[in-house]
């Protein structure tokens, strides 16, 4: 499998994962040729049928942060 199709799908997970609207992330997905079998992205399958398993704490805010004021 060629180089450059892991780094774009990985690409877009990323861009689908920090964006805020759901439609918008959507069409990330669907324009990258993504398939997501859980709709929290944590398995997801390219058109070549390659697996991306992301763990749920790079798809969550932190909660341990501490906030300048």
């Amino acid at each position: 499998m060629p180089t450059f199709w892991t780094l774009e799908i990985w690409d877009a997970l990323r861009a689908a994962a920090a964006e805020p609207d759901l439609s918008q992330a959507q069409v990330i997905v669907d324009c990258a040729g993504v398939i997501v079998q859980n709709t929290d992205l944590t398995i997801c399958y390219d058109e070549r049928g390659a697996k991306y398993e992301l763990p749920k704490y790079v798809l969550s805010e932190p909660t341990n942060m501490i906030r300048d004021n």
